[in-house]
């Protein structure tokens, strides 16, 4: 809310000055002290001390930031720091510790939209109790039981039914600065990175494209193409640039438009690119939800802030899949020749649900019958992905991301020989579904899910019930498979 800034008296106003005056501005820090340290070491004169506040206040002017005051002080020799510096009777403001005092509290968090990142989820099963906690700290707001939520990006709506909390007292309402827990009225699946807010407030930005303002202090510098990671609240997620629209010389505030790199102590501005919708503020609005870092190589190598929303993106694997398609280089076997060898159009079929639904038993029914019809079927079991969301850590969902899209490509290969690909898949949710989806084309995506669905708009090809038996699971499965032509003739199998 407030910062104090030091200068060398001796030294003057140097890079680390100017970039540190950066650094508040973009953070958006408006009350700064600006303290002219050893003052001694110039012999406590004032035309040095005018001299360093003139250069540096028109520094500050150019970048948005005026500060509350400009003070002579010698840490050394305890002048100017909590009475009026003896030694620079010139000197008629006020001193260092007056100057604190007079910084103003910000108005409370409270006040703000409720924001809440989800940072995990609780499942209780012993002695009845099968609760679902949605877990989290509140950055800014209050809540109250019987409020009604909606959580970003996936924009799926429950009803606050209770608070929870480890030997506290109950509670009907909680508000900003507070790690607590949160069961719904309607269960639905979330998973740690969303972020929670009341429907009838204003609603958070999301999308795949971002425009942000990024200081970068990695030891290497930040390149196009490359993959790092995002840290926004309990979200991590691989994000690339997009775009360098300029980078900023914070020493001098030169700026270019044609590098194309942001390299230490740079300041730029960037629209940023992610696989997966991220949900944030604009920093003009909410700060804590409109701060980010980024990760290169398992260090923390630049912060930021977010300006806007890129409206109308496209997500990095979309941009992926336009420029694989059009070099993508295929032989004189076209896609009807394989549907006619095989008797089937190649499709990817993915079959989810929550743990314990026998989904690989359905799975590979399916594939077995299939061989026996002499079709070209392949179960694709990837064991990582039938984890469950629902106990796992944010770096798990890290690694479910990517399994996912492994499975999408390697999917992908396999249906463009003709086969029919099966896999399995827990919880699978929507923005998943959109991501194979979109890895799977040309070819379609098909759906089945068995016992209560994960999914909310993503459209369902064939809903089984749990307490179905496999013989019927496997009729079911048949029938969808020749009512979507998927299989062109009936083979040998009796429905």
């Amino acid at each position: 809310e407030a910062a104090l800034l030091l200068i060398d008296a001796k030294e003057g106003v140097r890079e680390n000055s100017r970039r540190h005056g950066y650094l508040l501005s973009m953070l958006g820090i408006k009350q700064v002290i600006v303290a002219v340290n050893k003052m001694d070491l110039v012999g406590y004169d004032q035309d040095r001390f005018d001299a360093v506040e003139k250069e540096y206040r028109e520094f500050l002017k150019e970048i948005g930031v005026e500060p509350l005051a400009f003070v002579p002080i010698s840490a050394f020799h305890g002048q100017g720091l909590i009475t009026a510096p003896e030694k620079m009777p010139w000197y008629t403001g006020k001193d260092v510790l007056t100057l604190i005092d007079s910084c103003e509290k910000e108005a409370g968090k409270d006040n703000k939209p409720f924001r809440m990142p989800v940072q995990d989820i609780y499942k209780f099963t012993e002695k009845d109790d099968d609760r679902r906690l949605v877990t989290g700290t509140v950055d800014t707001g209050t809540i109250s039981v019987g409020d009604d939520v909606v959580f970003y990006p996936s924009q799926k709506k429950s009803t606050i039914k209770s608070i929870e909390g480890f030997n506290i007292e109950k509670k009907t309402s909680i508000s900003s600065g507070y790690a607590t827990g949160f069961t719904l009225e309607t269960q639905i699946y979330t998973k740690p990175g969303e972020i929670m807010c009341k429907v009838e407030e204003p609603a958070l930005l999301s999308g795949y494209e971002f425009k942000t303002n990024i200081f970068w202090l990695g030891k290497n510098p930040m390149i196009m193409d490359k993959r790092y990671k995002i840290k926004l609240g309990a979200a991590r997620q691989p994000v690339y640039i997009k775009k360098i629209l300029k980078v900023l010389d914070a020493s001098d505030l030169t700026t270019t438009t044609t590098k194309k790199q942001i390299d230490r102590h740079d300041v730029a501005e960037v629209i940023l690119q992610t696989t997966k919708p991220i949900a944030f503020d604009r920093i003009s609005d909410i700060e804590d939800t409109g701060r980010f870092v980024i990760v290169d190589d398992y260090e923390i190598s630049g912060g930021g802030i977010i300006t806007d929303l890129v409206e109308d993106s496209k997500s990095r694997i979309e941009d992926y899949i336009q420029k694989r398609e059009f070099k993508w280089e295929r032989g004189d076997i076209s896609h009807k020749d394989r549907a006619s060898r095989f008797q089937q159009n190649p499709k990817l079929i993915v079959i989810t649900g929550a743990e314990g639904t026998k989904k690989t038993e359905l799975a590979t029914s399916v594939e077995l019958e299939l061989f026996k019809q002499g079709r070209a079927a392949y179960y694709l079991g990837v064991s990582n992905l039938t984890m469950s969301l629902s106990s796992d850590q944010s770096h798990k969902v890290e690694d479910r991301d990517a399994h996912v899209r492994q499975l999408g490509e390697t999917a992908h290969l396999l249906t463009d020989s003709g086969q029919i690909v099966i896999t399995t898949i827990s919880e699978l949710d929507d923005q998943e579904a959109e991501i194979l989806k979109l890895l799977s084309k040309p070819y379609e995506l098909v759906v089945i899910n068995i016992g209560e669905s994960s999914l909310t708009d993503y459209p369902v090809d064939l809903n089984i019930e749990r307490e179905s038996d496999d013989a019927s699971r496997l009729s079911d499965m048949m029938r969808l498979l020749l009512a979507q032509s998927i299989l062109l003739n009936s083979g040998s199998y009796t429905i």
